[in-house]
């Protein structure tokens, strides 16, 4: 959270616009049938403002609200989206949100997060596939040619997983960058 660890007002207002952010970015790469979630945007740029925490939290109620309202599924990729929303707030504190080449190595490495708690989700739940048409894809192809599970599972995540969160970073980089200093400082506890 921010430098003096209380829930402010600032805090308390981000956490549902950035659950809304979530929610409108799965509803538009569902509604288009894209092949990404665009569904941590707001967890992102939450962690970003207020920290892991708070990215953290603006994640799992993401997840939460829309398994209750929309698909079920989305329950369990809660600790994915606690996950990115911890691993954001860090890479923010390290100041890897500064330029657009931290950027694109803060959104790898948010990737590679994603997509370790994810596959064994994965493979526990559905078999070790995504729901996703790319990585699904690679996923038949791979177990067609015999590779295990684990991999097979690996591989269609992390296709996805890189496109979208590097996707979601640069769009949560350019957001960040918009916004009026005065409101950012709201956040991280500076006059």
């Amino acid at each position: 959270m921010a430098k003096n660890s209380k829930l402010t007002t600032a805090i308390l207002v981000l956490i549902p616009v950035a659950v809304g952010i979530n929610y409108a970015g799965k509803l538009f790469a569902s509604a288009l049938k894209l092949p990404l979630w665009l569904d941590s945007i707001g967890t992102m740029l939450s962690a970003v403002l207020a920290g892991p925490i708070v990215g953290a939290i603006s994640g799992a109620i993401n997840n939460i609200i829309y398994g209750l309202t929309t698909d079920p599924v989305s329950f369990v990729y809660a600790l994915t989206s606690i996950g990115i929303g911890v691993s954001v707030g860090f890479l923010a504190k390290g100041k890897m949100f500064n330029n657009a080449f931290r950027t694109l190595l803060s959104g790898l490495i948010v990737a590679l997060v994603a997509t370790v708690i994810s596959v064994p989700i994965n493979v526990v739940f559905w078999g070790g596939q995504t729901g996703n048409v790319w990585g699904d894809a690679l996923f038949a192809f791979l177990q067609s040619k015999n590779v295990g599970i684990w991999v097979s599972s690996f591989f269609d995540e992390i296709v996805v997983d890189l496109v979208d969160k590097v996707l979601c970073v640069f769009i949560t980089f350019g957001i960040f960058k918009a916004l009026p200093k005065t409101l950012v400082y709201t956040f991280k506890g500076e006059e």
